[in-house]
């Protein structure tokens, strides 16, 4: 099947746009290639991820038993606990409720909300 459209574009609403851009280009290497008032953004060169400020804002919980996650993404890694350390270190946070064992961590964004770091590996995704 032709495909309609291309992805081009995603954009995440946060209370932090810039915090926001800094974890995500922490977690997948991208530039930050626009930062202004209450918009952030990072691009591989294919794809932007913007992070817009919003006033008002409200985390997601996690677990989100009865409610939603707005997005969740599946970012593969190599080594888990290198991976968590570091994004860690960016701004991330980790939930105490951790499904994944050996196989994925679950962290929050500065923004609240969950992604999971898949071992690559692990999860037979080479």
């Amino acid at each position: 099947m032709d495909a309609l459209a291309s992805l081009g574009w995603i954009t995440i609403d946060c209370n932090d746009a810039d915090a926001q851009a800094q974890c995500y280009r922490e977690a997948l290497g991208w530039e930050i290639t626009f930062s202004e008032g209450p918009y952030s953004g990072i691009s591989d060169g294919s794809v932007t991820i913007e992070f817009n400020a919003v006033e008002g804002y409200q985390r997601p919980q996690w677990p989100d038993i009865g409610g939603a996650k707005q997005f969740h993404l599946e970012l593969m890694v190599d080594d888990l606990d290198k991976a968590a350390a570091a994004l860690l270190a960016a701004g991330a946070a980790q939930p105490e409720f951790q499904p994944g064992g050996a196989r994925f961590r679950v962290l929050t964004d500065p923004a609240g909300h969950p992604f999971c770091i898949i071992d690559r590996v692990v999860a037979g995704a080479d």
